[in-house]
């Protein structure tokens, strides 16, 4: 039987901070594209979660 958690936000990077107001999940304001993809390379796979790009300049990393 496994144990752990599923189906959480795991963290938020973002180039418009305006969009992010306030969260349980971790914050990332990057300078520009390249910036937020790299950043969100490495928290997915250091987490083991999946990105996906929400629009507005954010990507989310949830863990399935």
């Amino acid at each position: 039987m496994k144990f752990g958690i599923k189906e959480l936000i795991i963290a938020i990077i973002t180039t418009n901070k305006e969009f992010v107001d306030s969260s349980t999940a971790p914050v990332f304001i990057a300078q520009n594209e390249e910036e937020k993809e790299r950043i969100a390379l490495l928290v997915s796979k250091t987490t083991m979660g999946m990105v996906h790009d929400i629009g507005h300049g954010t990507y989310i990393i949830v863990k399935h």
